[in-house]
């Protein structure tokens, strides 16, 4: 039985016109595949698996256009079995266990094993995933998911284990370029009947722009192709212009909620705590011309300003707090410009982890530790009992002192000399250890 693939079928009962050259140029065999050999290569396992019909549940995680659905189907053509395909953005339950059910009927009634493929599995919640289960496990469906985001992160735990991750990495530009040469020369599917050539600079052009994405190159090349008239010899020669304004600006890969979001202002935190001004300015530029949330980017500037800057620069935190001011007042574009000016000043500061280290121990301690009572010298003492029972007592007032400073316990009796609290050796913590060292040198009159 051949797989149901409608791309097939409109390949063969309609005409060509009607059908995108991204959808008319899928290859129909893994020779035809561009890209992702470290997964389908001849020698590879889930090439050898695929051509002997055993493929076990699986998920294609890789960016946009980078062969996912395509290699759904090929899979589904050279195991021939009965492919079923649905998109988690517009599929609910109800849908799926319809589906499931007449993949029930094809097993029991032609013994065939059914694919379903379920586009942007991550878009399904943790309920619509768990009805997948039982069927992958008595062997009605095989799955294929495909998904942008990291599986760890949005496919649920049991489905995980019973599944094979595969990760599709971005198309080269070599890839890409084959992709171009493919489509201008195939007469079939491709543009070869349009008698079509582009300038060595619009390919350059069109490579870089498309960000790895087969499914952007090919659209646009389809759209520069159709607008470009024939010149007096019928050749359509596409331009580095029409290339520009059919792509107009770059496409980035960058969803605001997914693992991209999260590598980004990861690189972003760690070239700042790394004192790289470049890498730290090249990140944030990335994460505002995807689209990201300046205010989001604001509120981890506070963040890194205390956790990795802290006493060694104070007035990060200071700058920082104002940059979400500005850009609450200001709005984009401008706001960009006070986010660059905090992630280069932040990211040339002197750095300390020493606030945050101070707070991990002390709160374990806290979390660890038997609450000791605080001690009476430090107890507040508002009523006549409070005084009665010694509170505030003893307790000696440091600006009756020398310098402002008297030694004496703050801490409970069984933390007595305990040390939270440990200066770095960079910027102006280098003062505030001196200080810190006079103060400690210091013993009872």
């Amino acid at each position: 039985m051949q797989s149901k693939n409608m791309f097939d079928s409109q390949w063969k009962d309609n005409d060509n016109n009607f059908i995108p050259l991204s959808t008319r140029m899928r290859p129909q065999s893994f020779d035809e595949f561009v890209g992702q050999q470290h997964i389908i290569g001849k020698d590879k396992v889930l090439r050898r698996t695929i051509e002997k019909g055993e493929v076990p549940s699986i998920i294609l995680w890789g960016p946009p256009g980078s062969g996912k659905t395509t290699l759904a189907h090929l899979i589904a053509k050279h195991t021939q079995s009965h492919f079923i395909s649905i998109s988690a953005i517009t599929s609910g339950v109800p849908e799926v266990k319809k589906l499931i059910g007449h993949a029930q009927v094809i097993r029991k009634e032609q013994n065939y094993k059914s694919i379903l493929f379920i586009d942007e599995i991550h878009r399904f919640n943790k309920a619509q995933q768990h009805v997948i289960l039982p069927y992958i496990e008595d062997g009605t469906i095989t799955l294929i998911g495909a998904t942008t985001e990291n599986p760890s992160f949005e496919i649920i735990t049991p489905l995980l284990s019973r599944t094979r991750v595969f990760t599709l990495k971005s198309l080269t530009v070599q890839d890409l370029r084959n992709l171009v040469s493919n489509a201008l020369n195939n007469h079939v599917q491709g543009l070869r009947q349009l008698n079509v050539q582009i300038e060595e600079e619009a390919i350059e052009f069109l490579v870089n722009m498309a960000n790895g994405d087969a499914r952007i190159i090919l659209n646009a090349l389809e759209i520069a192709s159709n607008v470009t008239n024939p010149d007096n010899d019928q050749i359509r020669r596409v331009k580095l212009k029409t290339i520009e304004e059919t792509l107009q600006s770059r496409t980035l890969n960058y969803d605001k909620g997914g693992s991209e979001h999260y590598d980004t202002i990861s690189a972003f935190i760690k070239s700042i705590r790394g004192s790289d001004p470049d890498a730290a300015i090249y990140w944030l530029a990335r994460m505002i011309e995807s689209g990201e949330d300046p205010k989001f980017i604001a509120r981890r500037l506070i963040i890194l300003a205390s956790e990795d800057i802290g006493l060694a620069e104070p007035t990060a935190l200071s700058l920082a707090i104002a940059t979400q001011q500005a850009i609450q007042i200001i709005g984009m574009p401008e706001g960009k410009i006070a986010l660059a000016q905090a992630t280069l000043f932040m990211a040339t500061c002197p750095k300390s982890n020493s606030a945050y280290s101070a707070i991990q121990k002390a709160t374990h301690d806290i979390q660890n530790m038997k609450l000791e009572p605080v001690p009476l010298h430090l107890r507040n003492a508002v009523t006549p009992l409070d005084s009665l029972m010694r509170h505030g007592e003893s307790y000696k007032y440091p600006h009756d002192y020398n310098d402002h400073h008297v030694a004496q316990d703050y801490l409970p009796n069984k933390l007595k000399n305990k040390r939270y609290y440990k200066p770095s050796s960079q910027g102006k913590e280098l003062a505030i250890e001196k200080q810190i060292k006079i103060w400690r040198s210091k013993t009872e009159p």
